[in-house]
């Protein structure tokens, strides 16, 4: 983990596990029992909570990131600073969870690369830190359509 990457407080992204954490409680995954909660901070200071929700139409199955910041966006929140992730197949996350390709794009719509933060955590105290830059760099974003 590097330092320069943080630009929240360990107190928060603590915060940010935990209500990740809690979130994975209420995922709907009963096809592959793989299990995602998400915490979404937003620039004001709001957090928003996600889990990932399956579907029998794969296809259809949407992730837990992605449910955070829908929510977020339909509330006219717009800004976000970090994202924690905590998944896996065991009733304890034993594994980091990253975000899938599809949610990184998605981050990409709504995020700065540079400074957005994305916690994968298997715990409070066990977890990485990225910026969404590092996870998906060269990417494709609004600016590239002139916006």
């Amino acid at each position: 983990m590097g330092e320069s990457k943080i630009t929240v407080s360990e107190e928060l992204i603590t915060e940010l596990i935990e209500k990740a954490l809690t979130m994975r409680e209420h995922s709907y995954s009963p096809y592959s029992g793989f299990s995602v909660g998400a915490a979404l901070l937003t620039e004001g200071g709001t957090i928003y909570g996600g889990c990932n929700i399956e579907n029998a139409a794969y296809s259809v199955t949407i992730c837990a990131e992605r449910v955070a910041m829908t929510k977020a966006v339909s509330e006219g929140d717009f800004r976000f600073r970090a994202i924690a992730v905590v998944g896996g197949k065991e009733k304890t996350p034993d594994v980091y969870s990253f975000p899938c390709g599809a949610c990184r794009q998605f981050m990409r719509e709504f995020c700065d690369t540079g400074s957005f933060l994305v916690i994968v955590a298997k715990s409070a105290q066990d977890y990485e830190v990225y910026t969404l830059e590092e996870l998906l760099p060269h990417s494709f974003g609004p600016e590239k359509l002139g916006w």
